[in-house]
């Protein structure tokens, strides 16, 4: 009898460690990919602002260098 419930113990424990790990390789798992999606909203955050910051840079370029076409008109003249 006391073999039985040694063996229904060891088994028993066998099931926690299973279950224990299964849980942990889950939430694992889960903090991979909401890792990954962070890093992801992260990178397209990133792009958008360099994608803003070029068009600025673009505007700032045309408007000075019609700026300077303009002067050099005036000067001719």
């Amino acid at each position: 009898m006391a073999n039985q419930q040694n063996n229904n113990n060891n088994n028993s424990n066998k099931n926690n460690q299973q279950n224990n790990k299964s849980i942990s390789e889950g939430i694992k798992n889960t903090a991979g990919a909401a890792f990954q999606t962070v890093h992801s909203a992260l990178e397209t955050t990133e792009n958008a602002a360099m994608n803003a910051v070029d068009a600025t840079t673009n505007m700032v370029n045309n408007v000075t260098g019609n700026e300077n076409k303009n002067k050099q008109n005036r000067n001719q003249q």
